[in-house]
């Protein structure tokens, strides 16, 4: 990420507004986050397989929170006008963990979106290999193909001298003349344009085939199920693509930037805080949108008291279509 240096007149925006709307969003991305993921694996006790759609979202929600778990560190920096007082080390993995959420997020949205594809429309055939033990040996490629993304901020992020003697953390490239160029446009890509026009193009497929005739001759229980679950990955796409995209463009339009105005360094502090906040609203999508969920996430509070109700039997999240 290419750094803005704050003007003088925004050091108490810096220091005292960033610093709390972070501290909000980590909190209740930590929460909602875990909610996610114990909700998720307390199915086990009630002896309930999980979906596919389970493991796409359970990991999501682990990328989000590992992400989250390192929010503090650049909470204290902004405190500290840009100090870091933790090593080179943490420096490293921190900022490694911050970028490392954007490209496997995009990775497992953009996996999750061809699951619904195949599963609205190849339903029959897509089944065979549509499995558990597929979407997690998928996950583990995710995960991998995302560490060897950000192979760049492995090799350059450092602790940077601040003016007044000072250190900061950030990633420095050896020729940032030009390397900011390469840079940018190689996270803009590959972690942000090219998913997302797979991802369009996935579930514009997706739309044409639920509102096509032959869609509508299917069982209608099954229909329903994969509808709902489709409503819900489309909503969890687009509230990432409207979270993220102003900070990318904004990264884009400051390649052609000598110095940036005021206005623009409010605007690019504000698309940050909108990537950061898309880390705690997943879960809420889920509870705004998945009855099933507030209902299993009940009976993982509740376990004693669910099992003897006509609801201790709900066996997922999202469901299985």
């Amino acid at each position: 990420i290419r750094p803005v240096r704050p003007p003088p007149t925004t050091m108490s925006y810096s220091n005292v507004f960033m610093p709390t709307v972070f501290g909000i969003i980590c909190l209740l991305g930590i929460i909602g986050n875990t909610i996610v993921i114990v909700t998720v694996f307390k199915k086990s006790k009630f002896r309930c397989r999980s979906s596919v759609p389970d493991i796409f979202i359970v990991n999501l929600s682990v990328v989000d929170l590992l992400f989250l778990l390192g929010m503090p560190f650049l909470i204290h920096q902004l405190l500290g006008n840009g100090v870091w007082h933790f090593g080179e080390t943490m420096c490293t993995i921190i900022t490694a963990l911050d970028t490392n959420s954007q490209f496997t997020s995009t990775y497992i949205l953009t996996a999750m979106t061809l699951d619904r594809y195949l599963a609205t429309v190849y339903p029959l055939t897509s089944s065979r290999f549509r499995t558990p033990t597929v979407a997690v040996l998928i996950i583990c490629v995710l995960w991998l193909v995302s560490f060897l993304s950000i192979t760049p901020v492995w090799m350059y992020a450092r602790l940077i001298p601040l003016p007044g003697g000072v250190l900061g953390c950030g990633i420095r490239l050896p020729n940032p003349a030009t390397d900011i160029y390469w840079y940018t446009l190689y996270q803009f890509f590959l972690a942000f344009a090219i998913p997302f026009t797979v991802i369009s193009v996935a579930y514009w497929r997706i739309l044409l085939r639920m509102t096509s005739s032959e869609a509508l001759t299917t069982q209608r229980s099954a229909r329903i199920k994969t509808k709902k679950v489709t409503r819900i990955a489309i909503t969890i796409c687009l509230v990432f693509f409207f979270c993220w995209a102003p900070f990318y463009v904004l990264q884009l339009a400051q390649l052609a930037i000598d110095q940036p105005t005021l206005p623009f360094y409010y605007a690019y502090r504000v698309a940050i805080s909108l990537g950061y906040a898309n880390s705690c609203l997943n879960p809420f999508i889920y509870i705004v949108l998945c009855e099933t969920f507030r209902r299993r996430f009940i009976v993982s509070v509740r376990p004693a008291e669910e099992a003897q109700s006509p609801h201790g039997t709900v066996s997922v999240i999202l469901g299985h279509g």
